[in-house]
């Protein structure tokens, strides 16, 4: 698929994977992006895109992902200015890690992960990247309808592509358990809904990113990545957030790719 020119929505896009795939869209030529983040942090990396690409090309909007009626009022701004968006990118997540369970010694009772927490993760990385795709799918079918066409045929090109952003914590990590389970998720829900939005041609993959430079995983701690995950990285380093926005606009662009890509810099779990 060809983005020069058309619009994307980028969740997330104010820091790490999400920045950094805004980022690479514009200096490929995709025509608008929609910048979406909860952080106000989202203005500086539009005017950041737009300084760089001596013209406006990014649109910060500022809300919450997990929001029916902002999700929505996003896409109606995009629609309205630049026509259904080809490309999303619901990259936006959270972690909430903590051992499933964990025992106190003192009063040799178990504590449990908290459910409110596991909610909050899924409300966050599953559900909201699920719906946000589907809301481009609708989107693109609306604007067909009103064009007069129904089935796509291959002849028409690909009409839109949405990239989940999976982990290789969908493996299993200790400590993980709603951050690895909603990222094992988004692989159903993307082998589900490509046989359904392939009717209007929208295709699905979903990438899995190893440890990267961002701030959820320097968050972790220096200690704690030299330790726990550096050893276990064939690369011994993090993986720059540029790395895997190249590894997105491959799979964007090269309608063949299917299914999932592991972009893990060659790690392999411990034991």
């Amino acid at each position: 698929m060809n983005i020069k020119g058309k619009a994307a929505i980028i969740t997330g896009a104010g820091s790490g994977i999400g920045q950094a795939i805004a980022i690479e869209l514009a200096e490929r030529g995709v025509g608008a992006v929609g910048l979406v983040d909860r952080s106000d942090g989202v203005i500086n990396v539009a005017r950041l895109i737009n300084d760089r690409m001596d013209r406006p090309v990014a649109e910060a909007m500022i809300g919450d992902v997990t929001d029916t009626a902002f999700r929505q009022k996003v896409f109606d701004l995009m629609c309205s200015k630049y026509g259904a968006p080809a490309v999303c990118v619901p990259a936006a997540g959270i972690t909430r890690d903590q051992l499933a369970v964990k025992m106190d010694k003192q009063t040799g009772r178990a504590s449990i992960y908290p459910i409110e927490n596991f909610r909050l993760v899924m409300e966050v990385n599953l559900v909201a990247p699920v719906y946000w795709a589907i809301e481009m799918m609708a989107r693109i079918a609306e604007e067909r309808l009103r064009k007069g066409k129904g089935r796509w045929a291959a002849d028409e090109g690909i009409q839109g592509t949405v990239i989940f952003i999976g982990s290789i914590s969908s493996q299993g990590i200790p400590g993980q358990v709603s951050y690895s389970s909603t990222k094992a998720a988004l692989e159903g829900a993307a082998a589900t809904l490509c046989k359904e939005a392939i009717y209007h041609g929208v295709r699905f993959a979903t990438i899995h990113p190893g440890f990267t430079d961002t701030p959820m995983v320097r968050s972790l701690g220096q200690e704690y990545i030299e330790k726990n995950i550096l050893p276990y990285t064939q690369l011994k380093r993090l993986i720059d957030p540029t790395e895997i926005a190249d590894a997105v606009y491959f799979m964007i662009c090269n309608s063949a790719v299917s299914g999932e890509l592991w972009a893990d810099a060659g790690w392999h779990p411990s034991a």
